[in-house]
């Protein structure tokens, strides 16, 4: 090789070395927590834990399909979406199948991270982009709950993602896009109701999830928070939850739907609403006071056009 085409050579592999280094280290999954944090040694309330675990909507997920009991969390239904068929793990105390072996960093790490404890990316499917918001108490708590729970073995199928998704480590440029860890969207005032409410709907009920739209890359659009539309699935239509619909329920009637599933117009929701609304029977009269306070309150935003 001459001195010139060496010389190109080490001009353009050096550049391209730099680059692929470069992305190796933006992709990679960063643990927010270390294994022995101290904040994760305290034991968790189990009651106070299963309010999380209701209000965190997490049985409509990770319960096994085909079954009636909502706490055999051995996971595997099938979510579709524009990005692949994706499904839920199973977070069963199983300590082989499931989460048994796991410590309560380690769940922490999922919930505000997005990191498995084998520090690969969980997909976005898994809407740690809300639960990230979530406290050290409410995660300890609910790490206590599911650790009562019944151990399911078995473990899913492979998610099935799409081709821009197909190398997990892909996730870390979106992520590095996308996702703010530790950050809530929450509209907190310093109010305990509003306070409390903007927590619950933003966090860990991650409302935000479904009654919004999302990009060409399947992030939450900040313009249509809320506002509805085609569904993850592409299949139905999510309502809309702002006051441009719901202008004319008064909190009662929010408050009311949360505990029975019925609606001012004397209907009931229906579809994976329903589920939601098994989940938020179970919380306290207060909690569902704050939510529909919050709801309440959101601007009126109108729905996108598909």
């Amino acid at each position: 090789m001459g001195r010139i085409a060496y010389k190109v050579a080490v001009a353009i592999l050096l550049p391209a070395a730099a680059a692929a280094i470069a992305a190796f280290l933006v992709t990679s999954a960063h643990p927010p927590f270390s294994p022995d944090d101290p904040r994760f040694e305290v034991k968790g309330d189990v009651g106070r834990g299963k309010l999380v675990f209701a209000a965190g909507d997490c049985a409509s997920c990770h319960a096994t399909p085909g079954q009636s009991d909502r706490l055999q969390l051995g996971g595997g239904m099938a979510l579709g979406s524009p990005f692949g068929t994706f499904r839920p793990p199973n977070i069963s105390p199983d300590p082989v199948d499931g989460i048994g072996r796991w410590r309560a960093a380690d769940l922490a790490n999922a919930l505000i991270g997005g990191v498995s404890p084998r520090r690969e990316h969980y997909y976005p499917s898994f809407p740690y982009t809300s639960f990230t918001g979530m406290t050290v108490a409410d995660i300890n708590d609910v790490y206590a709950y599911l650790m009562t729970l019944p151990k399911v073995s078995g473990r899913v199928p492979p998610h099935d993602p799409a081709i821009l998704f197909s190398i997990r480590r892909s996730v870390g440029f979106w992520k590095l896009i996308f996702f703010r860890q530790g950050r809530s969207a929450a509209n907190a005032d310093g109010k305990t109701m509003p306070d409390r409410g903007a927590y619950l709907v933003e966090t860990v009920s991650h409302c935000a999830e479904c009654h919004s739209s999302r990009n060409a890359f399947g992030a939450i659009r900040s313009d249509t928070l809320f506002a509805g539309g085609i569904d993850p699935q592409g299949t139905g239509f999510v309502p809309n939850i702002t006051q441009e619909r719901l202008g004319a329920w008064t909190e009662t009637d929010i408050a009311t739907m949360l505990r029975t599933g019925e609606t001012p117009n004397h209907g009931r929701v229906g579809s994976s609403m329903a589920d939601v609304v098994t989940n938020t029977a179970m919380l306290p009269e207060g909690d569902r006071e704050a939510i529909a306070h919050y709801i309440k309150a959101l601007p009126p935003i109108a729905t996108p056009h598909p």
